[in-house]
């Protein structure tokens, strides 16, 4: 299992943790419009999920407003942005950070991202930080579990992976 220090302490995390070649596994979490989103609604596109504990961080906010950045050069990639956060915080942050590339998504619900991908960090119903890219066919091409809380996913190398399955 995938650790992270969270709070000053090192946790496990919970759930299943991805490796590059893996199937990448369906989830249920919930848009800014309350409508449900799945993997499969994006099958056939390359994604990179961005995990983010809680977009009011600055962490949190400075990842989601890197990888709106690079959204728009890459074409036929879509960025997908979990957190637990309420999907109406979401879409009022997403307003007040002018974020128009990133779908910010909720798992607020049960935790069925958190729990397929291996995220959740236990006793606090947050998900940990980290980044997949799954290609056109739902493999999982690129993991990259952040272990610490205020620490920044590899950019450059989520972004080449994204291409690098096109």
């Amino acid at each position: 299992m995938a650790k992270f220090v969270f709070g000053g302490k090192e946790l496990e995390l919970q759930g299943k943790e991805m490796k590059v070649g893996d199937q990448a596994p369906d989830f249920k979490v919930v848009a800014n419009d309350l409508s449900e989103v799945t993997l499969a609604d994006s099958k056939g596109k390359v994604r990179i999920i961005s995990v983010v504990p809680s977009l009011d961080t600055g962490v949190c906010d400075k990842q989601t407003r890197t990888f709106n950045e690079e959204a728009a050069k890459l074409g036929n990639v879509e960025i997908l942005t979990v957190s637990v956060d309420l999907p109406f915080a979401q879409k009022r942050w997403c307003g007040a950070a002018g974020i128009d590339q990133v779908k910010t998504v909720s798992d607020h619900r049960d935790l069925s991202f958190g729990e397929a991908y291996g995220v959740v960090v236990p006793g606090f119903r947050l998900l940990s930080r980290a980044v997949f890219v799954v290609d056109a066919n739902d493999k999982v091409t690129y993991v990259q579990y952040v272990p610490a809380a205020g620490e920044e996913p590899n950019y450059d190398a989520a972004v080449e992976a994204a291409k690098a399955a096109l």
